[in-house]
């Protein structure tokens, strides 16, 4: 799950201990999100700076949360064609687990792994959340080392 370390960053999430991972307005990383349990982990990814890349790993703690940014309409995220009703973004509960001791670099992602192995290196990627699979999500977190 991307996010922008000066929006966002990972201290951000230290500090909070938890946070809505809300503001997704696009249909297939609204999906992807949809598609995440309770319990599932998640890699925090830095992006838009220099250079950008895994930092943290977090752990979704609720799901299927109504995003309420839509509504807001002094928010940034703000939607009028959504309806309380029937409401089109939702978003997660996402928690701390822990920062890396050196961020993996998007050069160094690429350099490991392939499109299918790590959707995050497709060139021209913008979506924010993105599904690794099981095989590449072991070997990161071997290579990440352990959490602080």
């Amino acid at each position: 799950m991307k996010s922008e370390p000066d929006a966002y960053g990972i201290d951000d999430l230290r500090r909070e201990g938890s946070t809505l991972w809300d503001g997704i307005r696009n249909y297939q990383a609204r999906n992807f999100m949809r598609s995440m349990s309770v319990g599932d982990q998640a890699f925090f990814y830095h992006s838009n700076c220099k250079p950008p890349g895994i930092i943290g790993l977090m752990e979704v703690v609720e799901t299927q949360l109504v995003d309420p940014t839509q509504f807001d309409s002094a928010a940034k995220y703000f939607d009028p064609k959504s309806n309380p009703d029937q409401p089109r973004w939702d978003c997660a509960r996402l928690r701390f687990l822990g920062k890396f001791d050196e961020l993996l670099s998007l050069d160094q992602l690429r350099a490991s792994y392939n499109e299918e192995q790590l959707p995050v290196i497709k060139r021209g990627n913008r979506l924010s959340i993105l599904p690794v699979p099981t095989t590449t999500a072991e070997d990161l977190l071997d290579r990440l080392g352990p959490l602080h």
